[in-house]
């Protein structure tokens, strides 16, 4: 049963529909927040969603996700629907995120950060087990401004250059 009713989206602050916008505005929402932006890298996105009042946020793919943390050697899982409430470096009530641990996999509950961006954060399961790690290891690099326009150039160039290009070739014709 999905806890994401009609009701919930209507009224968010903020919905989005598709995993690309998905994939970018949780990562906003992540560092807005004071969280390690690659913390919920779930892939296939369909919707996400924020009610800025409650802080109750929501991310919705298309199958479970399981992602790997190099830096700390650790396992993830994704369900389908992941759901929580944020707050300044803090996720709680989360629902749909399991970690592995040994050969277990823990549902997570919270998450907290202190001393963002360089400190720690810690996770908590169902069970009362925690651990802590480098904040660092859940950061994913995203493009600078400067880059993003410099690629956006060249590729709005690329583009002009074949226009003139095929607009010669008709005239030839």
């Amino acid at each position: 049963m999905s806890l994401v009713t009609d009701e919930i989206r209507a009224s968010a602050s903020e919905f989005y529909t598709g995993n690309d916008i998905c994939q970018e505005k949780s990562k906003f929402l992540l560092t807005e927040v004071g969280l390690p932006n690659g913390l919920l890298p779930m892939q296939d996105m369909l919707e996400c969603g924020y009610v800025k009042d409650t802080g109750f946020v929501w991310l919705k793919s298309k199958k479970k996700t399981e992602h790997k943390f190099e830096k700390i050697g650790r396992q993830v899982q994704y369900g389908t629907e992941v759901t929580a409430i944020v707050e300044q470096n803090k996720i709680k009530k989360l629902t749909g995120v399991k970690a592995k641990e040994l050969l277990m996999w823990l549902t997570l509950t919270e998450i907290c950060v202190d001393d963002p961006p360089t400190g720690k954060i810690h996770f908590k399961t169902t069970t009362g087990l925690s651990r802590t790690f480098p904040v660092s290891a859940f950061e994913v690099d995203v493009p600078k401004k400067e880059e993003v326009k410099e690629v956006n150039e060249v590729v709005n160039k690329e583009n002009k250059e074949v226009s003139v290009a095929a607009a010669v070739e008709v005239k030839e014709v």
